[in-house]
């Protein structure tokens, strides 16, 4: 049996999603999605698919570029996963050392990838020189079979819209992710400048679900929001919630995010999960209240190519 690497194909989209629910089940994967990203991504992402083929099957995918949205150049970032049950037939190998020699090709000196926290991931990671930062959490909310918190009541001054409140015009949208965004914790600087580009990869993006979007407004400006992606089907993903800073401390991202999970849950979703930085503590403790418990753990880890 030998394995290949080579470029994703358009007809590889299923495949390609399988192999993605089935290493990563806690994210969102559709072919709309993964046709999108390569169709559109930013020129200076240098944004490439690959896939792992053993006797004409796919058990491996990795996307690989260029943090071109950090203003610290030179950020490259790849995430290869092998389907459950095909580990060990060097497709993770051939995957890493493909994604590498592109990046560096395209100017990035250091590279950042997410390791699930397992004995055998953490270990190919420090066998091929990557070295472990920070940790995340992704945690799972039963939608169907769970509980939520009851509705909270909304505060004087404040509103609840959707997403799609704000089709003729997301700009206000935009403006709250890039100061939300400027604030998340992570490893590489992000700094949210082009709208166009936001509009293409995050506001039109077939994952991201502007029905389920909540947002919170004090008198008519946007204070907090609860950004919602989704899978069409059964699995909710909250992308981002986050609170401008003007307006933090008075519990409106939980107001946001509560309101997005019942929407979520009527609409007929069973599955609801998210993932925060391990030392993001409020944030775990919102997620806590909510009923959501830890499914797994990832570890950033970091190498600096030669």
């Amino acid at each position: 049996m030998t394995v290949i690497v080579r470029d994703f194909r358009p007809s590889d989209a299923e495949e390609w999603t399988r192999v993605r629910r089935a290493s990563v089940p806690y994210m969102v994967a559709t072919p709309e999605q993964v046709l999108h990203d390569q169709a559109h991504a930013h020129p200076d992402r240098h944004y490439r698919l690959l896939v792992a083929e053993e006797d004409g099957e796919i058990i491996g995918t990795a996307q690989a570029g260029i943090s071109h949205d950090s203003p610290e150049p030179g950020q490259g970032f790849v995430t290869p996963h092998t389907r459950p049950g095909r580990t060990g037939r060097g497709a993770g190998s051939l995957l890493l050392s493909t994604a590498e020699e592109h990046l560096a090709q395209a100017g990035a000196t250091v590279v950042y990838a997410w390791v699930l926290d397992n004995p055998e991931s953490l270990g190919f990671a420090h066998d091929r020189g990557y070295l472990p930062k920070r940790s995340a959490h992704f945690q799972r909310l039963d939608l169907a079979g769970g509980s939520l918190p009851p509705r909270q009541e909304v505060p004087a001054g404040v509103e609840l819209r959707t997403g799609a409140d704000f089709a003729d015009d997301p700009r206000p949208l935009f403006d709250a992710d890039v100061e939300a965004t400027a604030d998340e914790p992570g490893d590489i600087p992000i700094e949210l400048d082009d709208y166009e580009d936001w509009l293409t990869n995050i506001w039109r993006h077939p994952a991201f679900d502007q029905e389920l979007t909540s947002v919170a407004l004090v008198d008519g400006k946007v204070a907090a929001f609860s950004a919602a992606t989704t899978d069409g089907a059964r699995t909710y993903l909250s992308a981002m919630t986050g609170t401008l800073r003007d307006f933090r401390g008075r519990g409106l991202a939980k107001l946001a995010k509560n309101d997005s999970l019942h929407r979520a849950r009527a609409a007929g979703y069973t599955d609801a999960y998210t993932s925060n930085d391990a030392g993001n503590g409020p944030m775990l403790a919102v997620n806590e209240w909510f009923g959501y418990t830890v499914c797994a753990t990832e570890v950033r880890h970091v190498r600096t190519l030669p």
